[in-house]
């Protein structure tokens, strides 16, 4: 893995990525033509800063951080469901 800071694809609106920065939820639209090829939601990209702005242009995907918050989000999904006593809300 290189450095930089991590952003996530949140969305694709039309030709706009909406990223959201790891660190603190910053978000920040980018033209999606501006990303590394593939990027699409849910994408892990490492974006090198100059003077604290992201250098899009050395933006890279970083599948292994995909694939590993992928996993993470599976195994909460799967500990929930095993606590989830099924049936209707009743209210």
């Amino acid at each position: 893995m290189n450095g930089g800071t991590v952003w996530v694809v949140d969305r694709v609106e039309g030709s706009i990525a909406v990223l959201i920065r790891d660190d603190d939820e910053c978000s920040h639209d980018i033209p999606l033509a501006s990303l590394p090829a593939g990027s699409r939601p849910g994408s892990v990209l490492r974006v090198p800063e100059s003077d604290g702005t992201p250098d899009w242009t050395l933006a890279t995907l970083d599948e292994g951080a995909r694939l590993a918050r992928l996993r993470e989000a599976e195994e909460i999904l799967a500990r929930l469901r095993k606590r989830d006593p099924g049936g209707d809300v009743k209210l």
